[in-house]
């Protein structure tokens, strides 16, 4: 196995369709100007509330890629 080096940058996406849509919008998002992704981690999860019910869900993450040489 060899080795590497990641950075880590934090990230919120959100979506009114749920969760996992509000990560792989961020994920997509970033995909698009960051080369070499290869994880993340869900560290925190919200709402937004309107007329008592769940507008849209935002969702922050950590992800991880690694650098090149």
């Amino acid at each position: 196995m060899s080795e590497h080096t990641y950075k880590l940058i934090e990230l919120v996406g959100s979506s009114p369709r749920g969760i996992e849509a509000a990560v792989e919008n961020a994920i997509q998002r970033a995909g698009k100007t960051i080369r070499n992704l290869r994880w993340f981690e869900v560290v925190e999860t919200r709402g937004h509330v309107e007329n008592g019910a769940i507008h849209h869900w935002q969702v922050t993450i950590k992800a991880g890629f690694t650098l090149e040489d």
